[in-house]
């Protein structure tokens, strides 16, 4: 039997209802995010958890980055205040904050980003967990980014050629390398170094390799002094609103959590170092000068001799096993890598 127009109308009708009922279901988390959409943060790591969160929850939460939000610093209480549902930005850019996230960033510990992601995951877990640094969040990874190094406008050839430059730092162990290496301490955060480079406002800046390429280095500080091994990590942790998570059904949060903690860290860390290898490679193609030698490391060494200790007794108030973590921390790490 032929439907009537009236019928065919009133099914068409219910149809459009009914996908707007199931558009307006979808849960949006909305991510801010402060580094330019090339960047391996926004390129490989937001769109592979997104994916992940999709496939966990059914298509029920679905992520949305948003740009321009602010200085990386305010990530942490845009995302405790409830302006966006989760974020993620260096611990170094909050000082005294976070004091614990930066035993990855102890110069030894000899390993890429990944591993040192799965490590800094599991001894947050066992032994950190407790002390209230990220008191106001939901911690849903913590990762480290690849081996850091000094970037200037003109060559350098040593660590002690470096005094009295004015080096951009993003602060925690960078802050700690910098007085022992007598540089001109300028900090700022990562988006806004290229245009002090271009304009002399700073000689050089601490940043990993991939940088080179994502924030165009290159074409600024075309000199990277880069220590065997480099001269420290990062820290870094995704977060995500306490509220945000409660409101949502316990089937779609547990499902979020699932693909977080030390599956979301590794990733993040692998990001990374993707993002270093294609970095170095570019580096490389656009003529940059790196210096990397054996020497270059024994000098390294004397300047940062005891940092790990000064780390052990900076944080002796938060009431943790510092030195067990950090030995447990540098175990795990070097096993990763085998």
């Amino acid at each position: 039997m032929k439907k009537s127009p009236l019928m065919k109308i009133t099914a068409a009708l219910g149809l459009c209802v009914a996908l707007s009922a199931s558009a307006a279901a979808d849960t949006v988390l909305r991510v801010a995010t402060w580094l330019p959409p090339g960047h391996a943060m926004n390129a490989e790591m937001w769109p592979t958890w997104g994916k992940w969160i999709e496939e966990a929850t059914e298509g029920r939460v679905k992520i949305k980055l948003e740009y321009g939000m602010g200085h990386p610093k305010s990530m942490f209480d845009l995302v405790e205040d409830g302006v966006v549902d989760a974020s993620f930005s260096y611990h170094g850019y909050v000082p005294g904050r976070f004091k614990l996230p930066q035993i990855a960033e102890q110069p030894g510990l000899d390993s890429n980003a990944e591993d040192a992601s799965v490590a800094l995951w599991r001894v947050q877990d066992k032994y950190f967990k407790d002390a209230g640094e990220f008191e106001g969040l939901t911690l849903a990874a913590i990762f480290t980014h690849g081996p850091g190094y000094v970037h200037t406008i003109k060559p350098v050839d040593s660590l002690a050629a470096l005094e009295g430059k004015k080096i951009r730092i993003g602060g925690g162990i960078q802050s700690d390398l910098g007085k022992r290496l007598k540089i001109t301490p300028i900090a700022a955060p990562g988006s806004k170094v290229y245009e002090m480079l271009q304009q002399g406002v700073i000689d050089g800046v601490f940043m990993p390799m991939g940088e080179q390429q994502s924030l165009r280095l290159y074409e600024v500080a075309p000199n990277v002094l880069a220590v065997p091994g480099g001269m420290y990590l990062g820290s870094f942790s995704i977060f995500i609103n306490p509220d945000f998570l409660a409101d949502l059904p316990k089937k779609d949060r547990d499902a979020i959590m699932s693909v977080s903690g030390e599956k979301l860290s590794a990733m993040a860390g692998r990001a990374w170092d993707n993002a270093d290898a294609k970095g170095l490679a570019f580096a490389k193609s656009k003529g940059v000068k790196i210096t990397s030698n054996k020497q270059l490391g024994e000098e390294f060494k004397q300047f940062s001799k005891g940092l790990d200790h000064e780390w052990i007794e900076n944080v002796k108030s938060k009431g943790v096993d510092a030195k067990g973590a950090l030995k447990e921390l540098r175990k795990i790490a070097q096993s990763q890598a085998k």
